[in-house]
């Protein structure tokens, strides 16, 4: 006899799989789902998809265990299918959990677009990536100067990073500092959405996001921008999809979970940080770009760095502060600081690791290609404590600080320090200004006759 309903576990990282159980299993009879399973990021198992957002179907909420734990679980519960819901993942290393999956007996599954995209009463442009730190930030800071430019008022919604109380992240509206700390933002989610908060751009982040999009559309705003987060394909369905690629780790396009999905549906590709790519790499890009999205228009990009006193590191043993996920799971080992300390003449990038302490200490044993440098992991208390400590450890003249936010405003760094930027610069025809003015006139959002220079 068939079973009356099918016992899943939903794979994730604490994002992509929450919005799976709410657009999909959430309230479907036909699904039991018996667990989440968490990986990637530290300390997001051990807890609850609560009551309160799980439904009518799962009054007790549904256990969240670690990844580690899954052929146990599937054995125990008798699970009939396993969801992979979480991004920037190698094929090789989704096809290897797919047999272990198969191997315990149990279906192996992927939700495609046309399940878990919402549709907006409003235009969505939408930005991704190929792979995790290759520039989706800065473009969704490029695309929101262009609108402003042409007068065309944007809210941000971001992919979701609920590392804490759910319940309470299930919709979060930032639109200005303090809400960082009304909602209690790790170190991460603060380097995505202080950003935006300092351009004077609302963002709406968090779990539900149906409830979210009816949020976000009552805003005085005309088009919905998608700061997608990793790699991972939209939530909503987007009217405009711009994809970047990344051929400092040139060949990825082909390689990895969802960024192949995500370089497939893209109308606009942008070639990104070609100031410094290898000419080989660059054109190995090119070429998978030109067979994977014919119809995509190509954009090259370039992400420099700013820094008002370059002189101060000529000379210095510098340690390197980066982005945390870009050179975790993002398998970046020079990034803009690395990049801007060699430019400017650092006599060394001293290597944290043998300085490092706790969470942090654990973070390099995980990430074990990390180069020599320091991510800024500050998903719990103990995580930027252990942050500042292996700062104050490690022996070095001076911290440059390449991470979206001046971290001295989430600890005190007692070292000479130095915060550098980046912004993504596009150049050549097209541009993104001249899609995104097309793209405007298409929406009737601004006049036929408008200029798009």
């Amino acid at each position: 006899m068939p079973k009356e309903k099918k016992n899943v576990i939903i794979i994730g990282a604490a994002g992509r799989d929450f919005h799976n159980f709410n657009t999909y299993y959430r309230g479907n009879e036909n699904y039991n789902v018996v667990a989440f399973t968490a990986a990637q990021i530290p300390d997001i198992d051990g807890r609850k998809y609560p009551a309160e957002l799980a439904g009518d179907l799962y009054p007790e909420g549904i256990p969240i265990y670690s990844e580690d734990e899954l052929t146990n679980l599937i054995k125990k519960h008798d699970i009939d299918e396993c969801v992979f819901s979480y991004s920037d993942v190698s094929y090789n290393n989704v096809m290897n959990l797919a047999s272990i999956i198969n191997a315990a007996g149990a279906d192996f599954k992927i939700l495609g677009l046309d399940t878990t995209m919402l549709k907006s009463s409003k235009p969505i442009i939408a930005t991704g990536a190929v792979r995790t730190g290759g520039g989706k930030s800065e473009a969704s800071r490029r695309i929101i100067n262009i609108l402003r430019k042409h007068g065309v008022k944007a809210v941000a919604v971001r992919h979701p990073m609920p590392y804490g109380d759910l319940v309470k992240q299930a919709v979060q509206r930032f639109d200005k500092i303090e809400d960082l700390n009304l909602h209690e933002c790790t170190i991460e989610e603060m380097e995505e959405y202080e950003p935006h908060i300092n351009r004077d751009t609302i963002i709406y982040s968090g779990i539900d996001y149906e409830a979210i999009l009816c949020e976000a559309e009552k805003e005085d705003c005309d088009i919905i921008l998608w700061d997608g987060g990793n790699n991972d394909f939209p939530f909503y369905k987007p009217d405009l999809m711009i994809t970047m690629v990344d051929p400092q780790r040139a060949g990825h396009e082909l390689e990895y979970f969802p960024g192949g999905t995500t370089l497939r549906i893209a109308d606009v590709v942008v070639v990104n940080k070609i100031e410094s790519a290898d000419l080989d790499d660059l054109l190995l890009v090119r070429n998978n770009v030109a067979k994977i999205a014919p119809a995509a228009i190509v954009i090259d990009a370039c992400s420099p760095t700013f820094v008002d006193n370059p002189e101060v590191i000529r000379n210095k043993k510098v340690l390197v502060i980066e982005e945390g996920p870009t050179v975790t799971h993002g398998d970046v080992k020079y990034s803009y600081g690395s990049i801007t300390a060699k430019k400017h003449g650092a006599a060394e990038l001293v290597d944290p690791r043998p300085y490092a302490v706790g969470k942090i200490k654990e973070t390099f044993e995980q990430y074990p290609n990390i180069g020599p440098v320091l991510p800024s992991m500050g998903y719990s208390k103990q995580q930027v404590e252990d942050l500042k400590k292996t700062i104050e450890n490690t022996p070095c003249d001076l911290v440059i600080i390449a991470t979206p936010i001046d971290l001295n405003r989430v600890i005190k760094i007692s070292k000479p320090n130095l915060k550098i930027g980046y912004e993504l610069e596009d150049f050549g025809k097209p541009n993104l200004n001249e899609v995104i003015c097309n793209f405007l006139k298409e929406k009737n959002l601004i006049k036929d006759d408008c200029a798009c220079n």
